[in-house]
């Protein structure tokens, strides 16, 4: 079947469902089941961007059972070539504080049981991950971010966890331990998912709460989790609108040719 083409793809939690002003929607269909959502698209800045709220249009889909295939696989399907996927994280370190954007460059995978890739054989393919989110597109976030005043961190590590359970203070405290700055739970297998895809990746962490071991937290919760992310909302839209024009048409990263050299 073909879908309508689209630049660039957003991967949204709570809040971000109206990105998007006068959106068409069309259901995606695709070799690994249903995505989250039919993806909604429409204009930013003369580019063309599809969007899809990775938790369901309701937020009715926990971390854990996404089937972050489908979502990734239906991007592909409707042309995009880059995604930007901001999300809601807690804070390891004192220093990155709530309401902070974190543009991560490394993650740490702590899931376990999750379909992480579309080569299950015959063919065997290793993609290098060595570097997983988009030099070019975090170049360009930043620096947005800092000429629209949001506090951001240019780099950091998210450790992403399995979920729905937030963690015991002894896990915080080894992932803090380790020099992480960022725990969530949707980062894996996404990002590394795009990159399989030969789709450029930016994170965007939006700080909700300091996690459960951090020196003075107080244990986290949802509700928290979500007034934070609420409040902070435009700022994450802001950041959107200023960024997504700004990306250049060429992609001379790493991610655009990711697969040279993956095939055995």
């Amino acid at each position: 079947m073909d879908y309508p083409q689209a630049d660039i793809g957003v991967f949204g939690g709570s809040g971000l469902y109206s990105l998007l002003e006068s959106p068409v929607e069309v259901t995606v269909h695709t070799p690994y089941g249903d995505p989250s959502a039919p993806i909604t698209y429409g204009e930013i800045g003369g580019r063309v961007v599809a969007f899809m709220p990775r938790h369901g249009t309701s937020h009715t889909i926990p971390p854990h059972m996404i089937n972050y295939r489908a979502n990734v696989y239906a991007m592909k399907q409707m042309g995009v070539s880059r995604i930007i996927g901001p999300n809601a994280c807690g804070s390891l370190q004192a220093h990155v504080k709530p309401g902070d954007f974190v543009v991560c460059d490394q993650f740490v995978d702590r899931t376990k049981g999750r379909k992480d890739t579309f080569y299950d054989g015959p063919q065997t393919t290793h993609v290098s991950s060595a570097d997983p989110y988009c030099p070019t597109m975090r170049q360009v976030a930043v620096e947005n971010a800092r000429e629209l005043g949001i506090s951001v961190h240019d780099g950091g590590t998210v450790v992403v966890i399995q979920g729905p359970r937030f963690s015991t203070r002894a896990e915080s405290r080894w992932f803090a331990s380790q020099g992480w700055e960022v725990i969530n739970m949707t980062q894996y297998p996404e990002s590394y998912l795009a990159r399989e895809l030969e789709i450029c990746y930016c994170n965007i962490s939006l700080i909700t709460d300091y996690d459960a071991g951090t020196a003075g937290a107080t244990p986290v919760t949802n509700d928290e989790v979500v007034r934070v992310f609420a409040e902070n909302t435009e700022k994450i839209k802001s950041l959107l609108y200023a960024m997504i024009p700004a990306l250049p048409e060429e992609r001379p990263c790493l991610c655009a040719t990711a697969l040279e050299g993956a095939v055995f």
